[in-house]
């Protein structure tokens, strides 16, 4: 029996080593080591864990990143079912792990500005973040706590509510055309034309108020709005504007418990809405048309990353995760100035020292 027990153990290790998840010294998980005490009583090894997340060097991280976020990635849609991602998933991270995954979450962060700052300077592509989830996934906190190290002035945030009356006179995806990313610059769409192929399907009446011609509207209209989105976002690749999409999938359990938070505390009561509830009652509505999208338009250039949302800590790394690897495959680098250049700055360096 205890053979058995321990030829399963080393199965379920190799599977962690498989997905890429950093270990601590002694073969546990960096994050996700649910131990409060180790053999001898004595405080966890959770100091030893931060110390080291803490000396892994940038590319040993960048190189850790990718690899973590391989397991959430789709790139292509053709074979993906919804029911085969578990919301729940946190590779064993428990309340006892909380410092390890901030201190893992800082130095991604680091990482990522590290990064953006590179994009910035080189100023040859564009990075478009686009964040799609059922109601209290944690889609904000996810952009707050990810984006967090990010200069300002080479990001921008774009949340899309209900569209506008001038915003109906156009086609579904002018008003997001409006706010792509510069080159240099990262885009975070908070909610995106993709409520056209979710909401919209879900209430097709809504249809009615896109002021399309009749004949339009026929029962393709969904197949042929995910092909114009996979289209347009094959056009963004070929013009080196990179789309990175994540759909942060919390449980419907989950996403009860984070209502009654929000109902319950008088702080929170404003982040809270009548139409949010009444969305709910279309929980599997609105996941066979969230299966249906990320089928169409998971692409080897615009990936879906289905997020395990249940736990906030946990999907933020990952969110993290995806983003440096996302960025690192761009090979940035910082312009190299010309020989003529570097002697002006040779000369007034001269200068600047021979000043009292």
């Amino acid at each position: 029996m205890k053979e058995k027990k321990s030829k399963k153990k080393d199965k379920k290790e190799r599977k962690k080593e498989k997905r890429g998840i950093p270990e601590s010294g002694n073969g546990n998980l960096a994050i996700g080591n649910r131990n409060p005490k180790n053999g001898n009583g004595n405080p966890s090894a959770e100091s030893a864990i931060l110390e080291e997340i803490a000396s892994l060097g940038k590319k040993e991280l960048i190189k850790k990143a990718k690899k973590f976020s391989e397991k959430f990635c789709v790139s292509d849609g053709k074979e993906f079912q919804l029911k085969d991602m578990d919301p729940e998933d946190d590779e064993g991270m428990g309340p006892g792990d909380k410092a390890a995954a901030k201190k893992a979450l800082q130095m991604g962060v680091s990482a990522l500005a590290a990064l953006q700052d590179m994009l910035y300077a080189q100023d040859r592509w564009g990075v478009l973040l686009i964040f799609q989830a059922m109601d209290a996934a944690g889609k904000d906190g996810a952009i707050k706590h990810a984006m967090s190290g990010i200069n300002p002035q080479g990001c921008q945030v774009n949340s899309f509510k209900a569209p506008s009356s001038e915003e109906l006179d156009h086609d579904f995806l002018w008003r997001c055309m409006k706010q792509l990313p510069e080159r240099g610059r990262i885009g975070i769409f908070n909610r995106s034309y993709y409520e056209e192929v979710l909401v919209v399907r879900v209430h097709e009446q809504l249809l009615k108020s896109q002021k399309m011609p009749e004949e339009l509207i026929t029962k393709d209209i969904w197949e042929e709005r995910l092909q114009d989105i996979r289209n347009f976002e094959k056009y963004l690749n070929r013009n080196g504007i990179i789309v990175c999409k994540f759909f942060l999938n919390v449980s419907a359990k989950e996403q009860k418990k984070r209502f009654l938070d929000r109902i319950n505390d008088p702080d929170k009561n404003w982040k809270f809405s009548i139409s949010d509830a009444k969305e709910r009652k279309h929980w599997d509505e609105y996941m066979h048309a969230y299966e249906e999208l990320i089928k169409h338009t998971a692409t080897k250039h615009s990936p879906w990353y289905v997020v395990p949302a249940d736990n906030k800590a946990f999907s933020r790394i990952v969110v993290a995760s995806a983003i440096i690897k996302t960025l690192d495959s761009l090979n940035l680098e910082y312009p190299k100035v010309s020989d003529e250049k570097r002697m002006e700055l040779e000369k007034v360096k001269e200068e600047l020292l021979a000043e009292e």
